[in-house]
C-alpha cells in the first residue's frame, strides 16, 4: 500500500485541485439541464436515448439472434448486419447519421436457422467477409465482401456442416489468417439416431489459398460431446496464443489451451466451476483492472422448459495465472431472470467496463427490461438500471453489438431480440463526463507525494 504524504504546499494544491473539480462537475450539471435533448420524443436517461421508433426498422416479430456493426460499403459509417433465425439475414444500411434501411436481398432470398455471424477479411483482398452459423438445417454460409458492399456466395469454401450454435474467429496458428471455430450441440441430426455429433469444429484459413478453410478439428481438438452454446478466444495464460473458453448448457464450461500452433488441449480444471450452469454466452474482459482476463458466464435456467438450474450470472476472476476462481457472491448482483445475451461496455465513460445483461423471465418467456451492472472500478458491480436504461428497452434480448453509429464520438448500442422488436440505443453526450474529468484532474495528484510504507 501507498500512503499519501501531506506538506503545506501539497495541501494547497490538492485544495485548488478540488475546487476546480467541484466547479467544473457542477457546471457540467447545470449544462446538461439546460442542454436541449436531441431525442425529446423517445424514452432516455442521462446514459441512453432509445431510438428504436425512429431510427430501426420496425420487426416485432424477427428473430435476430446475433449483430455486427461494420462498414460494409466503405464509405465511413457502421451497418449492421443481423444474423436471423429462419427469415433472410438481413443488413441494414447507415445513412451516415445512425437511421438504418433495409438492403432487401444481401444475403440472397434463402432463409436458414441462421444463428451467429462475425466478419473478418478473410481472403485478405481488402474487404470485410462475413461467416454465418446455422442451428438445424446445418447450413453455414460464407460470403465475400466486395466494392460498393456487395458480397458473393463463397459457402463451398467451407468443409462441413453442423447443428451450429456457437461461432468465434481469430489467428488461432499464428500464420497471419483468420481462422473459424464453430461450436455444436448436436440436439437433432439427418443420421438413423436422429443427433449429430457435438463435436466443436476447427477450421483453418489456407495459407496456399486464403478464404479457403481446412478441417482439423481431430488433430487439433480435443474430443468432445458438449452443447456448446458460446466460444470465446482469448489468451487466458498470457503466452501470446489464443486460447478458448467454451459455454456449455447441457455439461460443464471448458477451457482448452493452445500451444501456439492451433492445437488444443483441455485445461478445464482451472475454472472454479461451483454450481451446474446452462450458460448461453461468455465473455472475456478485465473486470477488476489487474491486466488479466476475467471470465463472465451469463446463464439460463432452462430453455423455456421450466425452473432447473440457477440462473445467476457468474463472474471468474483470473488469478493472473490463467486460473479462475468464482467470486460471484461478493462482485454480481444477484438474478433470478435468465440470460441469453449481454454486452461489456463503458457505458459511463469512466475507463472500467460495465456490463449491459438481457432478461427474460423464464418460466413464461416473458421480456423484460434491460439490466445496468456499474463497475466500481475495482470489478464490483452493481445494478444501476433505473438510471441507465430507458423504460422502453423491453424484449426477449438476444445479440448485440457496440460502437458508434451516427459519428458522436459515443458509444452506441443494438440489441437484437427473438420474437420482439430489435432495440437501439444512442449513448448520451454527459454520462460519466465530471467522473472522467475528475479523475484525470486527481490521477496523478498534483502536489501530492506518495512514499512506501
Amino acid at each position: 500500500m501507498k500512503r499519501i504524504v501531506y506538506s503545506k504546499r501539497n495541501t494547497t494544491a490538492l485544495t485548488t485541485v478540488l475546487l476546480f473539480c467541484a466547479f467544473l462537475i457542477a457546471t457540467l450539471a447545470i449544462a446538461r439541464q439546460q442542454s436541449p435533448n436531441p431525442y425529446p420524443e423517445v424514452e432516455s436517461t442521462a446514459y441512453f436515448a432509445d431510438v428504436t421508433s425512429s431510427h430501426l426498422p420496425q420487426a416485432p416479430d424477427l428473430h435476430a439472434l446475433d449483430a455486427l456493426f461494420i462498414d460494409v460499403d466503405q464509405d465511413g459509417d457502421l451497418d449492421i448486419v443481423l444474423a436471423v433465425e429462419y427469415d433472410e439475414n438481413r443488413l441494414y444500411l447507415n445513412d451516415g447519421n445512425g437511421k438504418f434501411t433495409w438492403k432487401e436481398g444481401a444475403f440472397g432470398p434463402s432463409t436458414h436457422d441462421t444463428e451467429h455471424v462475425l466478419s473478418a477479411d478473410f481472403n485478405k483482398d481488402g474487404y470485410p467477409d462475413l461467416i454465418f452459423v446455422a442451428e438445424d438445417d446445418y447450413t453455414h454460409q460464407l460470403f465475400l465482401g466486395g466494392p460498393n458492399g456487395e458480397f458473393t456466395d463463397a459457402s463451398e469454401r467451407l468443409p462441413g456442416k453442423s447443428e451450429g450454435n456457437a461461432l468465434a474467429i481469430g489467428d488461432v496458428n499464428g500464420d497471419g489468417l483468420v481462422d473459424i471455430v464453430v461450436g455444436n450441440s448436436g440436439e437433432t441430426g439427418p443420421n438413423p439416431s436422429g443427433l449429430a455429433p457435438a463435436q466443436d469444429l476447427l477450421w483453418l484459413n489456407d495459407p496456399e489459398r486464403p478464404g479457403h478453410f481446412v478441417d482439423v478439428t481431430t488433430t487439433h481438438m480435443p474430443e468432445d460431446n458438449d452443447g456448446t452454446q458460446d466460444i470465446a478466444l482469448v489468451d487466458l495464460n498470457g503466452d501470446g496464443h489464443l486460447d478458448m473458453v467454451i459455454a456449455n448448457e447441457d455439461s460443464p464450461n471448458r477451457l482448452l489451451l493452445n500451444d501456439g500452433s492451433g492445437r488444443f488441449t483441455d485445461a478445464s480444471e482451472r475454472l472454479e466451476l461451483l454450481v451446474p450452469m446452462e450458460t448461453r454466452q461468455v465473455h472475456a474482459f478485465d473486470a477488476n483492472g489487474d491486466g488479466y482476463p476475467d471470465l463472465l458466464f451469463l446463464n439460463l435456467t432452462s430453455n423455456n422448459s421450466g425452473w432447473d438450474k440457477d440462473p445467476q450470472a457468474r463472474l471468474l476472476i483470473n488469478d493472473g495465472n490463467g486460473y479462475f476462481k468464482d467470486q460471484t457472491k461478493k462482485r454480481l448482483p444477484e438474478n433470478m431472470f435468465s440470460t441469453y445475451a449481454g454486452k461489456v461496455m463503458d457505458f459511463n465513460n469512466d475507463g472500467h467496463p460495465d456490463i449491459l445483461v438481457g432478461a427474460l423471465q423464464i418460466p413464461g418467456f416473458t421480456p423484460l427490461q434491460l439490466r445496468a451492472y456499474q463497475n466500481d472500478g475495482n470489478g464490483y458491480f452493481s445494478d444501476v438500471t433505473s438510471e441507465v436504461v430507458p423504460a422502453s428497452t423491453i424484449g426477449r434480448h438476444w445479440g448485440m453489438a457496440v460502437g458508434d453509429l451516427n459519428g458522436d464520438g459515443k458509444e452506441d448500442i443494438f440489441i437484437g431480440a427473438w420474437g420482439t422488436q430489435a432495440r437501439l440505443l444512442f449513448g448520451q453526450y454527459f454520462a460519466g463526463l465530471s467522473v472522467r474529468f475528475l479523475k484525470l484532474w486527481m490521477s496523478p495528484p498534483l502536489g501530492i507525494d506518495t512514499v512506501e510504507p
